[in-house]
């Protein structure tokens, strides 16, 4: 018995380090039965019917076959029934009880519009909590919209919540999230003194990174917020936020530690990139850089609030 406890044990533990720690659906789907349903859709839509499908080896050579003088080949069977249409893309599908879309140009478009319609930060937290444009959502345990002061002069940016940030529904407070505490303290600020948010605000299963097509349709909410909290600075947590929001396919070495502008409506904000935390705790010698990058963070601070007074 210890021994199978054991076996489990080991067992559960590779799918953890593999990133496996939660269920995607807790009901089987018949993956088989669904592109059936497809093809019987698309057979539909170009004026065929069930019935009217050539049969595999049909024809004279069929009537010679040894199977066509078995007695009762020529019995006739009923139809299946029709299939239950099948969803266009960018319209809900069903999968295991839950409701999936499948992500186009007008998802990414509702997306912006319901973006644009917040006035304020509990509105768009609200829409984002209503939005079911995203399949993260349903993989998701929490929505993880931001934690600190919307009214700091320093936002930070990262890419998406991991699986501490999942459950608790705030960013950056697993261990990647503890030295970011650590990195505000040394240059005397904290989580009320700054924001911290997500490009993504859902968690990818398995902290996978998030598909182009799942970024692509959280960015105007991620855009909305920047315009609403308005910092002062804005900083990008790693090179994957830095690019969205940037528009650049720079790495992050190049990238960090270089002052630049970020443009939202009628507002120039500085900005600057700099290692993601979770990039720190596998490579701490690049924490030295990182350093640096902090340091001109509070030089900036320093600046724009004496010439603000």
């Amino acid at each position: 018995m210890d021994q199978a406890n054991r076996e489990l044990e080991a067992l559960l533990d590779f799918y953890l380090a593999s990133g496996i720690d939660c269920l995607l659906e807790t009901d089987p789907v018949d993956r088989f039965a669904e592109t059936a349903r497809l093809a019987e859709r698309r057979a539909a839509e170009q004026g065929f019917r069930p019935s009217d499908r050539p049969v595999q080896g049909a024809g004279p050579a069929a009537a010679q076959s040894p199977l066509s003088r078995r007695p009762g080949a020529d019995r006739t069977f009923p139809q299946a029934a029709p299939a239950a249409p099948v969803p266009q893309q960018g319209n809900e599908a069903s999968g295991g009880g839950t409701s999936v879309v499948l992500p186009n140009a007008s998802t990414v478009e509702s997306a912006r519009d319901a973006a644009r319609n917040a006035s304020t930060l509990d509105e768009l937290r609200a829409c984002l909590e209503g939005f079911d444009g995203c399949n993260l959502r349903l993989t998701a345990k929490n929505l993880v919209f931001a934690d600190g002061n919307p009214e700091a002069r320093v936002m930070f940016v990262g890419e998406a919540p991991g699986r501490d940030e999942d459950l608790q529904g705030k960013p950056f407070v697993g261990r990647s999230g503890q030295l970011l505490d650590k990195m505000l303290k040394a240059i005397g600020l904290d989580r009320s003194a700054a924001y911290i948010a997500n490009v993504v605000p859902w968690r990818p299963p398995g902290n996978r990174t998030p598909t182009p097509q799942e970024t692509e349709i959280c960015k105007p909410f991620i855009l909305r917020q920047i315009e609403l909290v308005n910092p002062d600075i804005l900083v990008f947590l790693g090179s994957a936020s830095a690019k969205t929001l940037l528009g650049t396919q720079e790495g992050i070495r190049k990238l960090r530690g270089r002052w630049m502008s970020y443009s939202t409506t009628g507002e120039e904000i500085a900005c600057v990139a700099t290692y993601h935390p979770a990039y720190l705790l596998r490579s701490p010698l690049e924490k030295r850089q990182t350093w640096q990058d902090f340091l001109s963070i509070k030089q900036k601070l320093d600046e724009k609030r004496l010439a603000q007074s």
